[in-house]
């Protein structure tokens, strides 16, 4: 499987799959994709599966606290900070509770470690779309899923074997 690096509209063309990977700030990740913004839902809604990877994940939603900035909106709801009770960031290694079955997740288990980074995490009107949630001064969703757009708080390219899983997996979702 290729992969393209896409930097403009013009380079966003017929993919099989489009990854929106993610580190920085609500702001920032807008901006980067507001040009594409159109052409990235037009390729989910026509059926091609979409991943987002962290702050990838919360450029799903509508809008967030972190700063201002418009998401896709392709899940209802808004990025939220996590508790000031809790180490912010939340860095390090966490586990997943796993809520609904999807293909996204075969063969991933509550004991498995995944590696987290952020402060801020999506929350979704609808709870349906909240596929695992993972514990941190909460329960946030940690893994959401609506039709072919998935999105992962964590980083499954740095979480190891079972990060490995969540990625052969969405692979395999592109394959078939």
């Amino acid at each position: 499987m290729d992969a393209n690096l896409v930097e403009k509209p013009a380079d966003l063309k017929d993919f099989d799959a489009v990854v929106l990977p993610g580190v920085g700030n609500f702001r920032a990740g807008s901006q980067t994709i507001r040009a594409m913004k159109g052409r990235i839902s037009e390729l989910a809604e026509g059926g091609v599966p979409l991943l987002g990877v962290c702050l990838g994940m919360q450029l799903l939603f509508e809008s967030s606290e972190e700063s201002q900035g418009e998401g896709l909106g392709m899940l209802k709801g808004k990025v939220v900070s996590l508790p000031s009770s809790a180490k912010i960031p939340h860095m390090g290694w966490n586990t997943l509770k796993v809520l609904r079955q999807s293909s996204l997740l075969e063969g991933v288990s509550g004991d498995d470690y995944f590696y987290f980074v952020h402060s801020y995490y999506g929350s979704p009107t609808d709870r349906n779309v909240v596929v695992a949630e993972t514990d941190y001064g909460l329960s946030f969703a940690s893994v959401v899923a609506k039709g072919n757009v998935w999105g992962t708080q964590f980083h499954p390219e740095k979480s190891g074997k079972p990060g490995e899983t969540v990625l052969r997996n969405f692979a395999r979702i592109v394959k078939s």
